[in-house]
């Protein structure tokens, strides 16, 4: 995977298992020296690519703490892949819904201790979340050196909207979302090099983060006025993929949760 000749992925999410992954439905039941995996993931990002995928499932022995992780090559028979998903926006990345049907996977290929899947998923999220708070900062930054730009040379009533006030304080407020997203971000991305669990601080910079980055896309759309709304207008795809950063990597209502159990404990 580091050199490039594999394409890995992260299968969590189910039909029932969105927000709540304990509902998780796809089993691994020991046989001998491995397990047999049965189940489906949804919304799998590098599903129709992957080569390698790690997939977390139940064994149902174990229940209710059964959850496992398993590293699964997609060349396994009973392995297979949905249509690619096409979606409104993130592009860039392919989504499909990966299935497994008596999936023979070696209990080497066991990813740490059986029962011990949630908290290796919970830790692989505060990660992610990290990552979509950088993903909402970058987005939000390029709408906004945008927005300025084109309120330099686009005039209006005979002058340029720069000069107008409520643009302006437009322009202050998406600013200003920015550089707060930006300095939870780095605050996050910090306690973690430092070794410093980071399931709040990562929560609240995807939370905050990928809010403010929805309200300063559409306040970039405003900016641009009709073009802005156009297809051909690079604010309609910055629109678009900020929309997903506050649903993938757990909703802001899961982040929130998150928080408030830091919180009150």
């Amino acid at each position: 995977m580091l050199r490039g000749g594999k394409i890995g992925a992260f299968a969590i999410t189910e039909a029932e298992a969105g927000s709540d992954i304990s509902a998780t439905k796809t089993t691994a039941v020991r046989d001998g020296d491995s397990y047999i995996l049965n189940g489906a993931k949804l919304f799998i990002t590098n599903g129709p690519v992957c080569g390698i995928v790690v997939v977390f499932a139940n064994i149902p022995a174990l229940a209710p703490r059964g959850m496992t992780a398993f590293i699964v090559e997609t060349n396994t028979s009973g392995f297979s892949r949905g249509p690619q998903y096409k979606k409104l926006g993130m592009h860039g990345a392919t989504n499909a819904e990966l299935i497994f049907n008596n999936v023979l996977v070696p209990a080497s290929n066991r990813l740490g201790d059986e029962g011990k899947g949630m908290r290796i998923c919970l830790a692989t999220l505060d990660e992610g979340r990290l990552g979509i708070a950088a993903q909402s900062v970058g987005i939000s930054q390029v709408v906004l050196e945008n927005a300025i730009s084109h309120s330099k040379v686009r005039k209006q009533f005979g002058k340029l909207i720069s000069q107008n006030q409520a643009i302006q304080w437009m322009l202050v407020d998406m600013a200003t979302k920015v550089e707060a997203a930006r300095l939870l971000t780095y605050q996050a991305a910090s306690s973690y090099d430092e070794g410093v669990r980071i399931s709040k601080e990562a929560a609240m910079a995807k939370l905050y983060a990928s809010e403010a980055c929805l309200d300063i896309a559409i306040k970039g759309i405003q900016i641009f006025g009709g073009y802005g709304y156009m297809m051909d207008s690079p604010m309609q795809r910055y629109f678009r993929d900020a929309k997903l950063t506050q649903i993938y990597e757990g909703t802001s209502g899961v982040q929130r949760m998150v928080i408030a159990r830091a919180l009150l404990a």
